[in-house]
């Protein structure tokens, strides 16, 4: 075997190491929402989808007051979010760097179907990333975020998928990390379908194995990444409720399986659950009393936007209940994000709700 190639310079390791998003009680927000995916959340309270709809919803979010501070560590934005502006005038990343935060990029281009297969998909966007990396790196951003998407069905995901998908993964960190950009690696397995707790597990495993495996062959440096992992939960239309206890035991032992302890967090994304049903599964993954070498925390859209988002209905008159709804949320994330680290056993995760 030939010597390893030095992908980054010691000098770019450092930098990379030293950009700390995630601790614990400290997650993010993802206020990535492409202008289409956006348009659903606004028309679902009655507010047209316009840009500056679109950019005061945003900034409702961003200058919410400082009880939000210790909850959020970085917040992911939209292209067009990227280079708005608040009504002071600052650029919303220079908000959000003012409120101690770090400044994210969504930089894929959207799940498209992956030819040979039926129905999979991969996701766009590799094309240009180099330059547009470099140019989001010059315009405040510290971190990235890219996801791919797999589905659990009688025949999928295929190898083919798995496959395809964890190299599309390194490809993408492995570009952000030569740019001094941490790579959120998100592989997220859709809760559609009846598969029960096991089936969800297991295929959380394979694909979080050759994730790792495509990181490691691509020479990403791990201690630079963040992983963004579905939590492992039955489909949405399985028979069977489990407890947010057993989602939470399926969840860590799947991630001790798969992902090295070089990995320093670990942001959880809600992937279709109530906001009640994503905080009780994350205090309870806190709570497993199995050993976990990274901070496990959130990196929650709809989780903590639903409650603002319909509090806002579009009004600017509504913005501080709006505001208010938002940092309930960031607080109950924040606050069960860190109980579970510090050993704390005063009462149940349904009892605490």
């Amino acid at each position: 075997m030939s010597p390893p190639v030095p992908a980054l310079t010691p000098e770019q390791k450092k930098e990379l190491a030293a950009i700390r998003i995630v601790a614990p009680g400290k997650g993010i927000l993802a206020a990535d929402e492409s202008t289409g995916s956006i348009a659903k959340r606004l028309s679902s309270v009655g507010a047209e989808n316009t840009e500056e709809n679109r950019r005061w919803y945003r900034q409702l979010l961003f200058t919410a007051d400082k009880r939000v501070e210790p909850c959020i560590g970085g917040v992911i934005l939209f292209h067009e979010t990227m280079y708005q502006k608040a009504d002071d005038g600052r650029p919303f990343p220079q908000v959000i760097r003012d409120k101690g935060a770090l400044v994210g990029i969504k930089v894929d281009k959207g799940v498209v179907p992956l030819a040979g297969t039926n129905g999979e998909t991969t996701t766009q966007g590799l094309d240009g990333l180099m330059e547009r990396c470099a140019q989001y790196k010059k315009d405040g951003a510290d971190f990235a975020k890219w996801r791919c998407v797999l589905k659990i069905t009688a025949h999928t995901p295929t190898p083919l998928a798995v496959m395809e998908n964890a190299n599309v993964l390194a490809r993408y960190a492995s570009i952000c990390q030569q740019n001094g950009i941490v790579p959120i690696v998100e592989p997220e397995i859709l809760p559609d379908g009846d598969h029960d707790l096991k089936t969800c597990q297991y295929v959380t495993e394979k694909v979080l194995a050759a994730v790792y495996k495509a990181l490691s062959d691509h020479h990403v440096y791990l201690e630079g990444t963040l992983l963004k992992p579905n939590m492992v939960t039955a489909g949405h239309a399985c028979a069977t409720k489990y407890s947010p206890e057993e989602i939470a035991m399926a969840t860590v032992t799947a991630l001790r399986r798969t992902v090295p302890p070089a990995v320093p967090g670990i942001t959880f994304l809600s992937g279709g659950q109530s906001e009640e049903e994503a905080s009780l599964n994350l205090n309870a993954i806190n709570r497993c009393p199995l050993p976990r070498p990274w901070a496990l925390t959130f990196s929650y859209g709809r989780a903590l936007q639903a409650s603002a988002l319909k509090a806002w209905a579009g009004k600017k008159d509504n913005t501080k209940a709006a505001q208010e709804e938002f940092v309930k949320r960031a607080l109950v994330g924040g606050t069960w994000g860190h109980f579970g680290d510090i050993g704390d056993t005063r009462s149940s995760s349904r009892e605490r709700w």
